[in-house]
């Protein structure tokens, strides 16, 4: 789904290549990162393990089923997560799309395929990360979701937040940021800064299909993702086997 929209027409594909060719040379130019002392951010977690983690496949049926409000009359699969639950980093979204919808994962459409190379160019796959969206069913039209289905399907996303137990979460666009966050503050506002939430650091950036349709957008998700890989290292998570 889209998480912020833009009134002019653009090539769709033409985008998506362009973007994906800026990432490599990205990736090439700036292929090692380090961290200096004025890179630090300063925080420091408890290192408590996940628990209950078989008890997200009963989650999971649950989503299956749900029938909690009209989206789950509409959708075609409901759409709980994809990655590994022993991640210490979640990537949170907004809502399935249409190809979401079609093969019940999330971020399987253009925006999930530019979703991937960006995680391949800080040294991250879906192996390596939990993923998700704060609604588990494709609201018609890809429109922003209504406060009803938020207030039915957000307890899926808290308690999958609470069984896999991140240590960093990194939101993707508006409505994923603000809900977690609990702010109206725009994403362009609220994205290159961390912050602090239960124990965990979230991590804001745009929507991976908001870089599809404005060019602007690409270099500051590209320092977003630098300070996701910093975090990592700090933390030495890039150390973890899970």
């Amino acid at each position: 789904m889209k998480a912020i929209k833009y009134s002019k027409p653009v090539s769709y594909d033409q985008q998506f290549l362009h973007i994906l060719a800026d990432f490599k040379n990205w990736v090439y130019q700036e292929s090692r990162f380090e961290i200096h002392s004025n890179d630090d951010p300063g925080f420091s977690l408890n290192d408590t393990q996940s628990g209950g983690l078989p008890e997200l496949s009963v989650i999971h049926q649950k989503v299956k089923t749900c029938q909690k409000c009209p989206l789950g009359q509409s959708r075609n699969k409901a759409v709980f997560a994809d990655g590994n639950p022993n991640s210490p980093i979640m990537l949170i979204g907004e809502a399935p799309g249409s190809e979401e919808d079609r093969l019940g994962l999330p971020f399987v459409g253009n925006a999930g395929k530019l979703l991937d190379k960006m995680l391949h160019s800080i040294d991250l796959n879906r192996e390596k990360v939990y993923i998700c969206n704060v609604l588990k069913c494709r609201p018609p039209g890809n429109r922003n979701p209504n406060d009803q289905e938020i207030e039915n399907c957000s307890p899926y996303l808290e308690q999958q937040i609470q069984m896999v137990n991140p240590k960093i979460i990194m939101t993707l666009g508006n409505f994923a940021t603000q809900f977690i966050l609990k702010v109206e503050t725009g994403i362009s506002r609220l994205r290159g800064k961390t912050y602090q939430l239960d124990g965990r650091i979230i991590l804001p950036t745009y929507h991976p299909s908001a870089l599809l349709h404005n060019n602007q957008l690409k270099r500051p998700a590209w320092n977003d993702l630098k300070l996701l890989k910093s975090l990592i290292l700090k933390l030495k998570l890039d150390n973890n086997t899970y």
